[in-house]
């Protein structure tokens, strides 16, 4: 079997309320799986039914094959949105309780919290209380208790809130060594570049419903429109562009780029390929920037939820 979870016609109310209305993913084995959508679409509930925390008024829910059942909690790694650490407690003491709850041994969840400890250049932390911590080094706790256990599934719920840039990235290239170690990882966020840089698949939820699903890279491709960034220096600009416009459809661009007289975006038909534009280009200027626009998680994101 490909997929590691399968939620097959999930729906959820609470009263009148429609939470999610017949929602259905599939989650690949060894993928990062971004669960996208603005605020109120049912991501949040589709998590918590994945983590057993509530249930569905309808449908089903499969990991790795079998119906979802209490047990499978020890299979399941989830950071939350609201972090959910004891303020009070040390970081050692609470690190080691919350990996026994997963059913740890202490000895052999002590090995492995040494090893985190020491990967993140936190041993320092151990006797600390949490409420000693700032946000972003109660995350890096967080995170480790999240992973401590080595489930198939982890779910991350903004995992690079409360964080800098510097220790934002630590987590990222943790999350891809994990996903490269044979994890499967669901990420819910609403950061746009992170999609980008981590997802393989995505699912987008607007008003309780699922309005895209598939791979990151064929979706892009279908909402893609054929159209390229130009910059290009001519001695006789305004002729230049009178012909480039005779041909093209044309709309003026605004990226960023070094002394070019002419930016432009120009779309071509089903008929033309991109030799077949730069060919024409190269003859009318010189072409010192020649790039495909190829449509951003951000652009898709907006661009479906209002079109729905």
């Amino acid at each position: 079997m490909n997929d590691l979870l399968v939620a097959d016609s999930v729906s959820k109310h609470y009263g009148k309320f429609k939470a999610l209305n017949n929602v259905s993913i599939a989650v690949p084995k060894g993928s990062i799986f971004g669960l996208l959508g603005p605020n109120g679409a049912g991501k949040t509930t589709l998590i918590r039914i994945i983590n057993q925390i509530t249930m569905p008024d309808q449908g089903s829910v499969l990991l790795d094959g079998q119906p979802l059942k209490p047990e499978h909690i020890k299979d399941i790694g989830y950071l939350p949105e609201e972090r959910g650490l004891y303020k009070s407690m040390k970081v050692g003491e609470q690190a080691l309780y919350l990996a026994q709850l997963k059913g740890m041994s202490k000895a052999e969840a002590k090995t492995r919290l040494k090893y985190w400890f020491e990967k993140l250049e936190i041993g320092d932390w151990w006797n600390k209380k949490i409420q000693e911590l700032s946000k972003g080094q109660a995350q890096k706790i967080q995170f480790i208790v999240t992973v401590l256990h080595q489930p198939k599934l982890l779910i991350f719920d903004e995992p690079f809130s409360g964080f800098d840039p510097i220790n934002a990235n630590l987590i990222k290239d943790e999350i891809l060594k994990l996903r490269d170690e044979g994890a499967t990882v669901i990420f819910s966020t609403h950061r746009m570049e992170s999609v980008e840089e981590l997802c393989d698949h995505i699912a987008l939820l607007h008003k309780s419903n699922k309005v895209l699903d598939g791979r990151l890279n064929d979706i892009k491709r279908q909402y893609k429109t054929n159209t390229f960034e130009v910059g290009l220096q001519s001695n006789n600009s305004e002729n230049v562009l009178n012909d480039i416009k005779a041909s093209f459809d044309v709309l003026p661009a605004t990226f960023k780029n070094l002394n070019d007289d002419i930016k432009l975006n120009i779309k071509i038909d089903s008929g033309t390929s991109p030799n077949d534009l730069l060919s024409f280009l190269t003859n009318k200027a010189e072409v010192h920037h020649f790039v495909e626009v190829i449509p951003s998680a951000n652009d898709i994101f907006i661009q479906t939820v209002k079109n729905n």
